[in-house]
């Protein structure tokens, strides 16, 4: 195919310049180096294309089709071309966007809204779920979640990390009391997020520097952590959830937060996109605005007020040693990790 465009863009050429003399110059070839392309040409198609004397050059029947076909022809490839061009300098095109449903609608929404004035030309589709988005098997062109999916043919970039609370209504413990060991638990009804086919029951906890785990239960376990949070707020347990889900709640005091002289577990939250060579500029540029959005929201929300600064971080650091290790395929702003298939050590680009 590459050849028929050439051959096609020389005949072109050769019947706008007028003679075979003045095709070479324009080619920067030789009189017979075009000549010859000619009728190799002629002799692929079997036919004449140029009626060619001393004195005479001029496109046969056919040579004139096939001009003004390859005319046409070529200026589609020339338009395919630009456009091409055009969308690889400028954000265009369409994305679509898995995220986690409570975190979704307060916060991924709104960013895409602000995403849209900045960029009008990308639309966005925007899916919600609390299953675990997987970019690959869910097609989509970004993913948010919470942790990183066990395929390291995929680019993830951190946006925040934050860790879990536990909270639960004054209403609640104002009639059950509240818990000041996490041991303490054991006794109250913890509700349960479920990822999978089983209920996140195992609840750590760490005191100076010491871990220790608590298994909770209670009568309630959804797949939704914004359920969680609306049921721990109406007073039917407690629950350990991210700030991020309940920071309105303890803002205007419907929960409360326990056991605060206690560090729970972190959770981290990831713009998850495969790899490719050519990345559209779509894509990154996304990646980068809710990136920017997060470190922008988290430092004016106090996120980062609440949780230890050798724990948790907002904002951009560079990869360490044990970050790669954890996480070759991982990816902390404005550094880009990459991991080729066989395995080999991730570089920064």
């Amino acid at each position: 195919m590459h050849g028929n465009v050439s051959d096609l863009r020389l005949f072109v050429t050769m019947v706008d310049a007028g003679s075979i003399s003045a095709a070479a110059r324009i080619l920067n070839s030789s009189p017979p180096a075009v000549s010859r392309r000619l009728a190799t040409l002629e002799a692929r198609l079997g036919i004449r294309l140029i009626t060619r004397t001393s004195r005479h050059f001029e496109p046969t029947d056919e040579g004139r089709v096939y001009y003004e076909r390859g005319v046409c022809i070529l200026k589609q490839i020339e338009d395919a071309e630009s456009e091409a061009t055009l969308r690889a300098k400028k954000p265009c095109g369409q994305l679509k966007v898995g995220a986690p449903m409570g975190l979704g609608r307060r916060y991924i929404a709104p960013m895409i809204e602000r995403f849209n004035v900045c960029y009008p030309d990308i639309s966005v589709h925007l899916v919600l779920s609390d299953a675990g988005w997987d970019v690959l098997d869910d097609s989509l062109d970004v993913a948010i979640r919470v942790g990183l999916p066990p395929d390291t043919s995929i680019i993830a970039r951190k946006l925040i990390e934050q860790r879990r609370i536990v909270c639960a209504s004054p209403s609640y413990l104002d009639q059950f009391g509240t818990p000041q060991t996490p041991e303490d638990l054991v006794r109250h009804n913890c509700i349960r997020l479920v990822r999978g086919a089983d209920p996140l029951d195992n609840w750590q906890f760490s005191l100076e520097g010491q871990k220790r785990g608590v298994r909770v239960s209670g009568t309630f376990t959804t797949t939704s952590s914004e359920v969680v949070s609306q049921w721990a707020a109406a007073g039917k347990g407690i629950g350990l959830l991210a700030l991020w889900d309940i920071q309105e709640h303890l803002e205007t005091g419907t929960l409360k937060e326990c056991l605060t002289e206690y560090w729970c577990d972190v959770i981290e939250l990831y713009a998850i996109f495969v790899h490719r060579q050519h990345l559209p500029l779509r894509i990154r540029m996304f990646v980068d605005f809710i990136a920017k959005e997060f470190r922008s929201f988290g430092a004016q929300s106090g996120w980062h007020d609440r949780t230890s600064p050798d724990k948790c971080r907002v904002g951009p650091h560079p990869p360490t040693p044990l970050d790669i290790q954890k996480a070759p395929y991982c990816v902390d702003p404005p550094f880009d990790l990459v991991v080729h298939d066989d395995g080999s050590t991730p570089f920064a680009v």
